[in-house]
């Protein structure tokens, strides 16, 4: 097989792996998961006691009828005999709003619980208003659950009194403000209060959680986590595949799993310092409290799957203090990278950048390209389309140097190739004195293979760690430019993946021309090349596309400067064996 076949085949077989690993995780069709226990169902999920995760958090309690007595869910485990607390599924339970500049939180009487969260700074692509994170119904997230005695008490069913009675509303530049809900026991001293603090500056909310009244020991209490986030962005695939909960073992590190393939209850063992649900560009985690006496770590965590699509339940648990209190953060919010690195354990790291083998390499170049994308536009006052273009002439001032180094290593190596070959072919039957001499002239003419490699090479992991960024940093969603609807979406009129197809070729073609020789494969390369790259990047963020198309032209001074220099080096006469004598 001719050289040039082999090559094509080997570029054709790499469009193919970069293409089709690109849309082969597919959303997976449910009708029904196996696995799945239906929600009006107090079945314990086996071994949990064994490792410290107690209950099953995901189902709520069977509601009655309309007009029904309900059993107090208290009743067994108080010493109660009879049911009482008459609940109405209709009217049981009012709605408490929290409005803050960044968010309007809606909590239920009934529970205590998160039963709305939109953030009005970002628009929903999937459905009318702001983006949703708590799906509606039995999605409902911070349920609480609590062992007393031999039994587990469902409190989500549970009328709270709340204060103050119209919520709240937060103004910017406004201090924390708490909004408490107090259930007291009818007939005994159980009082179970839970008071949640708002800032208007940030989305995390400080949950303290007390119970008073028992005479038994409350070791821990389960905290209902939700269903997942609702899809708001316009590709369902891209939310299928980010749709996933995430954990953060104090020893063991992080670990994700996709909500698509959540088919079996789980339990996630701890210590854990956090347990988040998370979708492309927003999530919702649940944070050991920063007071180590009142307990740093969450117990663990129980995962069940629903009968919904790219849904899952889980529910952390937590211990009891002496007090009687449980303390813990919730964030609910976007993928900030600041605002997630300021909460610390790694938070910024929950929607870890690339693929798992590449992310010791791409995280800490996605982190600091972040915070320099973020340093310009914040100090700079422009927008993130002229962020990009600045940050790609950057990156090719920066790396000029070393690009130049290499190229000129280059053209050292191509003016010792006809004495390697001399070498070779005089040798060619001494492979000990062939290496000797082989040694012999890398020292004399400073050949190295690999010197003009290594510089073309640093600009991947950047080029790497900018497609995950684009692909998933808040700050870029949304954003337009020029003719640009959306920084993080594919170029809706082709015209960045043409260009940076054009630039490309023209790179090439400025190369080629300064050769002494021209080279088949590179002649080749020099037209496939850019097809491929366009195949490739008409599916990118245009981000993505700007800042490579604005590189390849802030290059191309330095590729007519490194042309110029070959045909300087072309004109010398060529390099000779030195004069040795005669052997």
């Amino acid at each position: 097989m001719r050289t040039e076949i082999r090559f094509l085949l080997a570029v054709v077989l790499m469009i193919g792996v970069l293409v089709i690993t690109n849309v082969m995780f597919p959303p997976v069709p449910v009708e029904e998961r196996p696995g799945y226990v239906p929600p009006d169902t107090t079945q314990v999920v086996e071994g949990a006691q064994e490792t410290g995760v107690p209950g099953d958090p995901s189902a709520p309690a069977e509601q009655p009828a309309t007009g029904a007595q309900a059993p107090d869910p208290l009743a067994g485990v108080l010493g109660q005999e009879e049911p009482e607390l008459p609940v109405d599924p209709v009217e049981s339970g009012s709605h408490v709003t929290v409005q803050g500049p960044l968010y309007e939180f809606t909590f239920s009487t009934q529970g205590a619980r998160l039963v709305a969260a939109q953030l009005p700074d970002f628009p929903s692509f999937a459905m009318d208003g702001p983006v949703q994170l708590i799906h509606g119904g039995d999605g409902a997230a911070l349920g609480t659950r609590i062992p007393l005695g031999a039994d587990t008490a469902d409190l989500s069913t549970l009328l709270f009194d709340v204060e103050p009675s119209d919520g709240l509303r937060l103004t910017e530049g406004g201090g924390p403000r708490d909004l408490a809900f107090v259930y007291q026991h009818p007939t005994s001293s159980f009082r179970y209060e839970v008071v949640y603090t708002f800032r208007p500056d940030g989305y995390v909310i400080d949950v303290t959680n007390r119970i008073t009244g028992v005479d038994v020991n409350v070791d821990w209490v389960l905290t209902d986590l939700g269903n997942g986030i609702p899809f708001n962005e316009q590709k369902e695939r891209d939310e299928v595949r980010a749709a996933a909960y995430v954990i953060n073992h104090q020893q063991e590190g992080i670990s994700s799993e996709l909500l698509s393939r959540v088919d079996t209850p789980t339990i996630e063992e701890g210590p854990l310092l956090w347990a988040v649900f998370k979708s492309k560009y927003f999530m919702i985690a649940l944070l050991a409290g920063e007071n180590e006496a009142e307990g740093a770590f969450l117990g663990g965590a129980v995962v069940r799957p629903t009968l919904a699509e790219n849904q899952a339940s889980v529910a952390v648990s937590q211990s009891v203090s002496n007090s009687g209190t449980v303390q813990y953060r919730l964030y609910v919010g976007p993928q900030d990278f600041s605002r997630l690195e300021a909460l610390g354990s790694d938070m910024q790291n929950a929607n870890p950048y690339g693929w798992k083998f590449m992310r010791p390499i791409v995280r800490p170049f996605a982190g600091l390209i972040i915070k320099i994308l973020k340093f310009l536009h914040d100090n700079l006052s422009i927008g993130y389309g002229w962020v990009l273009i600045l940050f790609g002439v950057m990156m090719r001032i920066v790396l000029f140097p070393l690009n130049q180094k290499g190229m000129k290593a280059q053209m050292r190596n191509m003016a010792v190739q006809p004495l390697m070959q001399e070498v070779q072919a005089k040798y060619k039957d001494n492979p000990e004195k062939l290496q000797k001499e082989m040694m012999k002239l890398y020292k004399e003419h400073g050949f190295n293979p690999l010197a003009g490699c290594l510089p073309m090479l640093l600009p991947w992991p950047v080029l790497i760690a900018l497609f995950f960024v684009f692909q998933n940093t808040i700050e870029l969603r949304g954003v337009s430019f020029l003719w640009l609807p959306d920084l993080s979406a594919p170029d809706p009129y082709f015209i960045l993946p043409v260009f940076l197809g054009i630039s490309m070729f023209l790179l090439q073609w400025v190369s080629m021309r300064s050769m002494p020789t021209q080279n088949p494969q590179m002649k080749m390369m020099m037209y496939l090349m850019p097809i491929m790259m366009v195949v490739i990047f008409f599916q990118l963020a245009s981000g993505l596309n700007l800042y490579y198309a604005t590189a390849n032209i802030a290059t191309l001074p330095q590729q007519i400067y490194i042309a110029n220099e070959r045909k300087k080096q072309a004109a010398k006469p060529p390099l000779s064996m030195p004069d040795k004598g005669t052997e």
